[in-house]
C-alpha cells in the first residue's frame, strides 16, 4: 500500500459510533436533506471550461471530436492546422472580462438561492489551482486566476449559497485509461487524482453543493463512493449543510444521495417521494456557450416558467444553466432571461420560496394550473391568462364551499379580493382587467380557506 492510499484508508474508517454514518448507502441514505435547499428552490448551473473557446456544438466538444463525429472533423478540419490539440485552446480561455461580482449581481437578480459552478468537467481542466491538475488549470494556463475562489466570494457577499459541480471521470487522462482497461480492478485514478481532488476542493472551498457528475462507466466501488461521502457528511468541513446528488457510480443514479437528479433535464411532472432536480439548461441544445446558437434554441421566458412551475408543484427545485463565453461574458439572452426570471419572482415569488406540494399538483381541467402551498394557504400558478378573465378551476372547489375563502392576485393584493362563484363544479375566479394586473407572462392566485 503506497503513503497516499494508507492516508485514505484512514480517513475514510467509519466505525457505526453514535451520530456517524458508516460507508454504505442503507447508512447514507439515512441522512436527512439540509432544509435550506428545499427552501432555496431555485438554482444557477454554470459551465464553463477549455470547450467554451471552440463554443462549437457542445461542452463535449473534445469527446466528439476524438469520437470521429464528422461535424466536429469537418470544423477542425477548415478552422485549424492538422497537428492543433484540444489542449491548445486552453491558452484563448482568457476570461478577460470575468468579473465575479458582476456575475454575483446578475443571478441575485435572478431571484436564484444559489449557484453551482462546474469545477471540472469530463475534460479534466480545473477552474482551480489543483496540486492535481499541474498545467491543465485556470492558474497555470488560460485565466491565470483562481475561478473558484473569485466566484465563491461574490456569490456569498450577495447571501447566495455557493455549489460545485465536479466530474468524478476525465475522458483522456491515462491513469483513468489505464484503469478502465483493467475492467476498472485497479483504482490509480481515484486513489491519485479523483479522491484527494475532490477533498481539496471540498476544504479549500467549503461549497454547501456537491453536483457529481461523470459515473456512469464504473460501479460505486471503483469510485470510492461511499467512503467518500461518509467522511463528507462526517468530517469534512461542510458536513452539515453539503448537498449532493444521485451520480455516484453505475446504478446509483434515481436510488441515492441527497437529491435525485435521474438524468439531465429530468422533470417527471408528477409527485416524487424524494427529493429531486431538474437540471435544465436555456440553450435547449448544449449546457456550455455555442456561437453557432439560433434564437430559436433558447427557452422563452414563458417556457422557463412552466418548467418552473411544474417543478416546484411536484417537489422539485430548477437549477437553470448558463454557459459563458471563454472571455467570461454571460451573454445577453442569458442575462434576459435570468432577469425576466427575477422580475417574475419579486412579484410572485411567495408561490416558489419554501413552499410545499399541495395535494394535487395541477388542475383536472386545465394543464396550465400548477399548485404549491405554504402552511394553510396554497396558491394556484396559471401559466395562461384567462379567456374572459374568468379561471375555472375544479380540484380546489370544496375549499370553496366556505364562502369565507379569500383570493387574491400577487402583485394586485391592493385591488382588493378577487370575486368567485361556483356553477358546474367548478370555481370561478373573475381575474381584474388585464391592463391592470403586474405580473407577466403567468400569474398567481393566492387561496386563503377560512
Amino acid at each position: 500500500m503506497n503513503k497516499l492510499s494508507f492516508i485514505l484508508t484512514v480517513t475514510f474508517c467509519v466505525c457505526g459510533s453514535s451520530g456517524k454514518y458508516e460507508p454504505n448507502w442503507k447508512s447514507l441514505d439515512t441522512r436527512p436533506l439540509p432544509k435550506w435547499y428545499d427552501d432555496a428552490k431555485i438554482g444557477i448551473f454554470i459551465h464553463w471550461g477549455v470547450f467554451s473557446v471552440p463554443s462549437f456544438g457542445s461542452e463535449w466538444f473534445w469527446s466528439s471530436w476524438k469520437g470521429k463525429s464528422s461535424e466536429y472533423i469537418d470544423y477542425m478540419k477548415h478552422n485549424y492546422p492538422e497537428t492543433f490539440t484540444y489542449q491548445e485552446f486552453a491558452k484563448d480561455f482568457k476570461a478577460e472580462f470575468f468579473d465575479a461580482n458582476e456575475w454575483a449581481n446578475i443571478f441575485a437578480d435572478s431571484g436564484a438561492r444559489y449557484i453551482v459552478l462546474t469545477s471540472k468537467h469530463h475534460e479534466g481542466y480545473t477552474l482551480w489551482p489543483s496540486k492535481y491538475s499541474y498545467s491543465w488549470n485556470s492558474l497555470d494556463v488560460g485565466p491565470g486566476r483562481d475561478v473558484i475562489d473569485e466566484l465563491s466570494k461574490a456569490v456569498r457577499s450577495h447571501n447566495l449559497t455557493f455549489g460545485l459541480y465536479h466530474s468524478l471521470y476525465e475522458w483522456f487522462n491515462p491513469m483513468y485509461g489505464s484503469d478502465k482497461a483493467s475492467n476498472f480492478t485497479k483504482q490509480i485514478f481515484v486513489n491519485n487524482k479523483m479522491i484527494p481532488e475532490m477533498m481539496e476542493l471540498i476544504n479549500n472551498y467549503q461549497p454547501s453543493v456537491l453536483w457529481s457528475d461523470g459515473d456512469w462507466e464504473a460501479p460505486d466501488t471503483y469510485w470510492k463512493s461511499t467512503e467518500f461521502l461518509a467522511w463528507l457528511y462526517n468530517d469534512s468541513p461542510v458536513k452539515d449543510e453539503i448537498v449532493t446528488n444521485d451520480r455516484w457510480g453505475m446504478g446509483t443514479s434515481c436510488k441515492h444521495g441527497d437529491i435525485y437528479s435521474c438524468k439531465d433535464r429530468y422533470n417527471p411532472g408528477t409527485l416524487q417521494k424524494h427529493k429531486w432536480e431538474n437540471a435544465m439548461t436555456i440553450d435547449k441544445q448544449s449546457w456550455g456557450f455555442r456561437r453557432n446558437a439560433k434564437l430559436s434554441d433558447f427557452f422563452t421566458i414563458e417556457e422557463l416558467l412552466s418548467e418552473l412551475a411544474s417543478t416546484i408543484s411536484c417537489g422539485g427545485n430548477l437549477l437553470m444553466n448558463v454557459g459563458p463565453t471563454k472571455d467570461g461574458i454571460i451573454a445577453p439572452i442569458f442575462q434576459e432571461r435570468l432577469q425576466q426570471m427575477g422580475q417574475w419572482l419579486k412579484i410572485n415569488g411567495e408561490a416558489i420560496y419554501g413552499t410545499k406540494p399541495w395535494i394535487v399538483q395541477n388542475d383536472t381541467l386545465t394543464s396550465a394550473v400548477w399548485y404549491t402551498s405554504k402552511d394553510s394557504v396554497f396558491y394556484a400558478i396559471s401559466l395562461k391568462w384567462p379567456k374572459d378573465n374568468i379561471l375555472s378551476l375544479k380540484s380546489p372547489l370544496k375549499f370553496f364551499r366556505n364562502v369565507k375563502t379569500v383570493v387574491n392576485l400577487l402583485g394586485n393584493e391592493e385591488d382588493g379580493i378577487l370575486k368567485w362563484t361556483i356553477d358546474n363544479d367548478a370555481v370561478n375566479i373573475r381575474f381584474p382587467d388585464m391592463a391592470k394586473v403586474k405580473s407577466k407572462w403567468a400569474y398567481v392566485l393566492k387561496i386563503v380557506p377560512n
